[in-house]
C-alpha cells in the first residue's frame, strides 16, 4: 500500500523522530493507528452504553416514572440559585 502524506503530516513525523521518541516513520504511523483504533473502540463502547441508558429511560417513561421537562428545568434552576446563595 502506498500512502501520500500532506506536508504538515510529514513534518510532524520528522519532528517525532527528531524528538527521539521514535526511530523511524513506521513507528510513528503504527502508534497513530493504534491510538485511532483505541479511540474508535472507546467511541463504539460509548455509543452502546448510551443506547442502553436511553432504553432504560424509555422503559421508565413508559412506566410513568419520568419527570416532565419543565419540572427538571425548575429543579436545575433551584440548584443553581442555592449554589449562588451559598457562594456569596
Amino acid at each position: 500500500m502506498s500512502i501520500n502524506l500532506k506536508p504538515e503530516h510529514e513534518q510532524f513525523i520528522r519532528a517525532q523522530i527528531a524528538s527521539g521518541r521514535f526511530t523511524n516513520p513506521d513507528e510513528v504511523i503504527d502508534t497513530a493507528l493504534r491510538l485511532l483504533e483505541k479511540s474508535n473502540h472507546e467511541y463504539i463502547q460509548w455509543v452502546e452504553e448510551t443506547r442502553q441508558k436511553v432504553e432504560v429511560a424509555i422503559t421508565e417513561l413508559d412506566r410513568g416514572e419520568g419527570l416532565d421537562g419543565e419540572t427538571v428545568v425548575m429543579q436545575i434552576l433551584e440548584r443553581f440559585q442555592k449554589a449562588r446563595e451559598t457562594s456569596e
